[in-house]
């Protein structure tokens, strides 16, 4: 069984840093290109980075560039997000995903969330 869980979400003032991470398992890892989806408060769902099975291929929204890493750790099972200068508009659930395959941005499964709240 497929299994994604998120944490590190919380609270954090304006231009704060936080790291998420979502620890995967039910399946080979290394062999899944891995994306980060968040869902802000009342609105859509937005995808907000991509990574490739072995890491060298990464994208991040426009809006997140510059301020927002996607990591992994294969050996560890492990994918990360780093979020720095973060803004109210960060605000959000933010999901750990897994694709179809080893690149591509498709989306098979995904975890259950971790709220980011981004206030003073």
């Amino acid at each position: 069984e497929v299994q994604l869980v998120e944490s590190g979400g919380g609270l954090v003032q304006p231009g704060g840093s936080l790291r998420l991470s979502c620890a995967a398992s039910g399946f080979t890892f290394a062999n899944y290109a891995m994306s980060w989806v968040r869902q802000a408060p009342g609105k859509g769902l937005e995808w907000v980075s991509f990574i490739n099975w072995n890491g060298d291929n990464t994208d991040s929204a426009e809006s997140m560039k510059g301020r927002f890493s996607i990591s992994r750790d294969n050996a560890k099972n492990t994918l990360s997000l780093q979020m720095n200068s973060l803004k109210s508009d960060d605000t959000a659930v933010y999901y750990c995903t897994k694709g179809f395959y080893s690149s591509g941005h498709g989306m098979e499964y995904w975890g259950k969330g971790t709220l980011v709240t981004v206030s003073s």
